[in-house]
């Protein structure tokens, strides 16, 4: 399990969730861990927030997407791509999806840019997992709700876990602990 709270001694653990605008939520994945008995430190780079230091008070970190670009010159986007060496070199565990696997895929390497006949995908798409992401996990979506124009190059020493047609990299695993995802996990009926 990427987070598991029975790994936190003590008081209720704390997972640290970033997010891109003043009205975005953690969604479903926020409802998910919730339940499981997590406490949510949302902070939003884009609106002034800080990232900690360290993640020593925190059992991992989400990344979720938002309308900007890794590419953007914005320098709270440098600082948030900048920032992933925490999570990586703490080894805690870290989730990005949509633009948190792009920024995950640049701090490592690789480039994020738009497809080169300018298709976009936005709505339902078919997901299919590689031999490794069905060995990781056996039961993925056949589909799943992407909004992006952009997508990412799969990072040197990651192991790619489920592709699309569009944009050939879905999901991918860096190390034990670190996952992207390019589509929207956490989209519930009224995000929708």
């Amino acid at each position: 399990m990427l987070f598991d709270p029975s790994r936190q001694q003590g008081k209720q653990p704390s997972l640290l969730i970033v997010l891109h605008q003043e009205r975005s939520t953690p969604g479903r994945v926020g409802q998910m861990l919730v339940e499981k008995g997590y406490r949510l430190d949302i902070r939003r780079p884009a609106l002034g927030d800080d990232l900690p230091q360290t993640l020593e008070k925190h059992a991992g970190a989400i990344v979720f997407g938002g309308p900007m670009s890794a590419n953007d010159p914005h320098d709270y986007v440098k600082a948030e791509i900048d920032w992933l060496k925490v999570p990586l070199k703490e080894n805690k565990p870290f989730l990005g999806i949509c633009l948190g696997a792009q920024m995950l895929s640049k701090h490592l390497g690789g480039k994020v840019e738009a497809d080169r006949d300018g298709k976009v995908e936005i709505g339902w798409y078919p997901l299919h997992a590689t031999e490794h992401g069905r060995l990781l996990m056996p039961h993925w979506p056949k589909m799943v709700y992407h909004f992006h124009k952009e997508g990412f190059e799969l990072p040197r020493g990651a192991e790619l876990l489920a592709s699309g047609e569009t944009y050939p990299n879905q999901a991918y695993r860096y190390g034990k602990n670190a996952w992207g995802l390019q589509f929207h996990a956490e989209l519930t009926r009224a995000m929708m």
